[in-house]
């Protein structure tokens, strides 16, 4: 793992030191913080999570782009998350591009040394973002998926799903809590 600057980085030279490096970072109030390792639970719910979106989407025909980790989203100047998938809608964005700017739908997948910040810090960072309209934080070891809805003015609507469709409106993408865990 290269060397981690001890002063705080604003968002953009978080970036730029960041652009390249085979370790996952993300900037949390100027702070550069490593992302563990990934256990196999963890990696496979994260590919059927980005699997599921992308055939959401492909079958809702939706001008949406699904991403998997690797794409970072500034939340504030100081504050850059990487989530484990994320879609936004509209025109495709330029190859060269490392942050996506107006995300509509993030995902994290539960990690036991993350899922304090991911259930509390995430969430209240997320929506900070007036794109964001879903924010899913999806268990990897048990079939969980805690749905966090943008609903009217500051409120956020939260569904626990354990079963049947996870829906996302907009932009109208719906698939199978089978996509993500298997048939049960």
């Amino acid at each position: 793992m290269g060397v981690v600057p001890q002063t705080r980085l604003t968002a953009e030279e978080f970036i730029a030191w960041a652009e390249g490096r085979p370790e996952r970072y993300e900037l949390v109030d100027g702070e550069i913080f490593a992302q563990a390792s990934e256990r196999l639970a963890h990696a496979k719910v994260k590919g059927a999570i980005y699997v599921a979106l992308r055939e959401a989407v492909r079958k809702r025909g939706a001008p949406c782009h699904v991403l998997p980790d690797g794409m970072a989203v500034r939340v504030d100047d100081r504050t850059v998350f990487e989530p484990d998938a994320q879609v936004y809608c509209g025109p495709e964005l330029d190859p060269s591009t490392l942050l996506v700017e107006n995300p509509i739908i993030v995902v994290e997948v539960l990690s036991p040394s993350t899922g304090r910040n991911d259930a509390l810090g995430k969430l209240d960072g997320y929506f900070r973002l007036a794109s964001i309209r879903h924010y899913l934080i999806v268990y990897p070891d048990r079939p969980l998926v805690i749905h966090h809805a943008r609903g009217e003015g500051a409120d956020i609507l939260t569904h626990v799903i354990r079963e049947g469709e996870v829906r996302l409106d907009p932009p109208g993408l719906v698939f199978s809590f089978a996509d993500i865990y298997g048939a049960g």
